[in-house]
């Protein structure tokens, strides 16, 4: 009985010494499980947290502008709903990087004059290293930094549409023979901030220079050159911005090739009130739809405005501006508007502008087109984003 007693015992201790070994395999192999899977996990969160600041900081919207507009010009007075501006974008940042991708939806820049297609098309798409702020580096398609009033947003214009110079000059219904696009190119530009300053610690100083394809949006470059594209300005009080800019560069299509020599000096102050000034001068030839050189242009233009607005209560502000473009840069060839918009912000993403507009077309004293020299253009636009 002792002796089989005592093979019991030894039996059950034999057993559990085993149980104990493989029990103690089993969390050894449980935990180098767990740690390789916790290595994993964390390589996967290195890995992934560029893609994670993409889709946690993207923002995706859009906003539409609407109009109905009329106006008296015999022979032929027209009025009429459009469309504006369709647009759809998505923004955001990736650590030091800011993005940037815009549709525009309602017109077209596949064409190599200017046209009334309606397909969308890229208008802007790029990216901007903001390491620091007085090196910002941005490269894709994006709007030229020529004048004050080009890089704003359409919404904070204070009137209906672009200054007839911004207009004929930087590339929205350009002079030189270009296809519509906004104001924007392919290019690289770098920019900056310069000496903070007063207790608000704003930027004394901010320039910015880049060089571009020269041909407008979605076109490569037809010439090998390109055109260069910089201006400074300096900032003496919060708001109030006094500069300069310059362009040189050309302009090819259907095989013909135009200077395009640019300057501009400006200010803009906004605070309590706005005001904005520009004179914009240019030298180089335009190019005609059958893609000579337009001679009897000239190749001088020049043009200028002068605009201040104020808010009149909570939501409502009021603009004028005296806006004036000369083709060939004489007298003869100006042709001056005098507009009064007011803007009601109805809600944060919903405007209401009224904007009335008296011209005075000196050019028809060379032109000779029997159309009224003077006449008036009302027009009410409807301004929402989302």
């Amino acid at each position: 009985m002792k002796r089989f007693m005592l093979a019991a015992v030894t039996a059950l201790t034999a057993f559990n010494a085993a149980d104990a070994v493989e029990l103690s395999e089993t969390a050894e192999r449980a935990g180098e499980v767990q740690a390789t899977e916790a290595v994993d996990t964390a390589s996967v969160k290195k890995r992934g947290g560029i893609f994670s600041d993409f889709v946690q900081n993207t923002t995706f919207g859009g906003y539409v502008i609407g109009k109905y507009s009329v106006d008296d010009r015999n022979p032929d007075p027209q009025n009429g709903f459009s469309f504006r501006l369709i647009r759809l974008y998505a923004d955001g940042k990736m650590g030091d990087f800011a993005y940037k991708l815009q549709i525009d939806m309602t017109g077209s820049a596949n064409s190599g004059t200017l046209s009334n297609e309606k397909s969308p098309h890229v208008v802007d798409a790029w990216i901007e290293w903001q390491r620091f702020s007085f090196a910002k580096i941005k490269f894709g398609q994006f709007k030229r930094g020529f004048t004050f009033e080009n890089p704003m947003h359409p919404w904070n214009y204070g009137f209906g549409g672009n200054s007839q110079v911004i207009s004929k000059l930087v590339g929205y219904s350009d002079r030189s023979g270009e296809h519509s696009c906004g104001g924007r190119d392919f290019g690289a530009q770098v920019q900056g901030d310069l000496l903070p300053v007063a207790s608000d610690r704003h930027p004394l100083f901010h320039y910015q220079i880049g060089v571009f394809n020269g041909q407008g949006i979605n076109h490569s470059d037809a010439d090998s050159r390109k055109d260069v594209i910089g201006g400074v300005w300096v900032n003496p009080i919060k708001g109030l911005s006094i500069g300069a800019f310059g362009w040189s560069g050309s302009y090819t299509k259907s095989g013909t090739t135009v200077d395009r020599n640019r300057w501009a000096v400006g200010l803009n102050y906004t605070g309590p009130f706005l005001v904005r000034a520009e004179y914009v001068g240019s030298e180089g030839g335009a190019i005609g739809s059958d893609g000579t050189v337009n001679e009897a242009l000239g190749n001088k233009a020049d043009g200028w405005y002068v605009s201040a607005g104020m808010p009149v209560c909570k939501n409502l502000e009021l603009f004028a501006k005296w806006d004036v473009y000369r083709e060939s840069r004489k007298s003869s060839t100006a042709i001056e508007q005098y507009d009064i918009s007011a803007n009601w912000h109805i809600y944060k993403n919903l405007m209401l502008q009224l904007n009335y507009y008296f011209t005075c077309d000196k050019s028809l004293s060379t032109r000779n087109s029997g159309a009224d020299r003077y006449y008036n253009t009302a027009d009410v636009q409807v301004y929402f984003r989302f």
